[in-house]
């Protein structure tokens, strides 16, 4: 059972034009709405360590197209949804918290984004379950496919992925990130991202256990990626060529795992925060794939 408490912001300049707290089974996902309630829907699911303030520069563009924007704070960075066993923030739980927000909100399907790990569990949601989704938009992560490729085989994407050795060491990498007010996660976001996005995505990370449960996607991540199967259903994939997490490997043979109609969108000089620095050329993307 899946029920919805719905409340306001009281904050006439925010960019949500509500926030609701959507009960999917035993958590609570607190998610941030803009655009028409009858328009059509896209889901839109944030990267770490961000939350769904990073489509603050998105969002109002794609209300202004007259769609229904929907951004939760997934699994960890919502406080009600912040199970302490590692094993809870498995793919399939991630997989399944998305399709338990669209029954709770009546959705059989929707068109669904994502941004780093976000994009992660959108392309497992559209791998898995086509029929729950119009549309795939992808930010920086390829096809988990592709991506488990450059992983195994590819020394350039090795090396950019090295960092994921200390996210899985428990307590060390909580100790390494929040030292001297959490100054390496700040240093992530490389100036890419506002100050004050930057500042809200740094003070959610410092919340009791909030660290911890974003690093247990790490921590669970399945290292079987290449199995993840082919996606059927229309699919952009943007992918910047300054993105210091995600090399070309991947990127290019992302399309190998699309049978569908696809379009990859690399983007000179975009770094790994593409939500928050190119929100204009996220959101006529966005656009474009809706309207087919």
């Amino acid at each position: 059972m899946s029920e919805i408490s719905t409340g306001s912001t009281g904050r006439t300049a925010d960019v949500w034009t509500e926030r609701r707290s959507v009960d999917v089974g035993a958590l609570t996902f607190d998610v941030a709405f803009a655009g028409p309630e009858e328009g059509t829907p896209v889901v839109l699911l944030h990267g770490f360590p961000q939350t769904y303030d990073s489509w603050l520069g998105v969002a109002p563009r794609l209300a202004e197209a007259g769609l229904r924007v929907i951004a939760p704070n997934q699994r960890g960075y919502s406080p009600g949804a912040r199970p302490l066993d590692t094993d809870a923030y498995g793919m399939e739980h991630l997989v399944g918290d998305v399709t338990g927000l669209m029954d709770a909100l009546g959705y059989d399907a929707t068109h669904v984004v994502g941004h780093d790990w976000g994009a992660a569990v959108s392309w497992a949601l559209t791998a898995h379950h086509p029929d729950r989704v119009r549309s795939l938009v992808a930010l920086s992560v390829p096809h988990l496919a592709a991506y488990g490729w450059a992983l195994r085989h590819d020394e350039d994407q090795q090396k950019r992925a090295s960092y994921i050795q200390l996210m899985r060491q428990p307590g060390k990498a909580e100790e390494v990130l929040l030292a001297d007010g959490a100054r390496r996660i700040t240093a992530m976001y490389d100036g890419a991202v506002p100050p004050e996005i930057a500042a809200s995505f740094v003070a959610a990370m410092q919340e009791p256990g909030a660290l911890t449960a974003a690093l247990n996607w790490y921590r669970a991540m399945d290292r079987d990626l290449d199995q993840t199967p082919t996606v059927v259903v229309p699919t952009t994939y943007l992918w910047g060529d300054a993105d210091w997490a995600l090399g070309a490997a991947g990127a290019r043979r992302c399309g190998e795992h699309v049978d569908a109609e696809y379009r990859f969108v690399p983007v000179a000089g975009a770094s790994h925060w593409f939500p928050e620095e190119f929100p204009d050329v996220v959101a006529s993307e966005i656009v474009a794939r809706t309207r087919g």
